[in-house]
């Protein structure tokens, strides 16, 4: 019965909700999504206006918006990333080196 909607879908329903009148079960037929989301888009939408309606699943904060345990720790993993990435490349080309030694 759910599907995927929009950010502006989202207002439309819970417009159709508070201006309208209508009840959730009612918005939830008509816009063929499920009761429980009606009714949490309604409330976030009361609660934090229609910005809060923006699906913000994945999204990751910027550096200024991170705190500075955060920040460190992301560099901390970045950091890691790097230094397992070169040991890798390290492995490989001792390897290549093996081979041409070999020849």
């Amino acid at each position: 019965m759910s599907r995927k909607t929009t950010f502006e879908e989202r207002i439309e329903i819970g417009e159709y909700v508070t201006a309208s009148g209508h009840t959730y079960s009612q918005a939830a037929e008509h816009f063929n999504v499920s009761y429980q989301q009606v009714r949490s888009w309604v409330l976030k939408a009361k609660s934090g206006g229609y910005p809060a309606l923006k699906d913000r699943r994945g999204r990751t904060k910027s550096r200024e918006e991170m705190t500075e345990v955060k920040r460190l720790k992301l560099e901390n993993r970045q950091l890691k990333t790097q230094l397992r990435e070169q040991e890798i490349y390290d492995i490989f080309l001792k390897k290549v080196r093996e081979i041409r030694n070999r020849e």
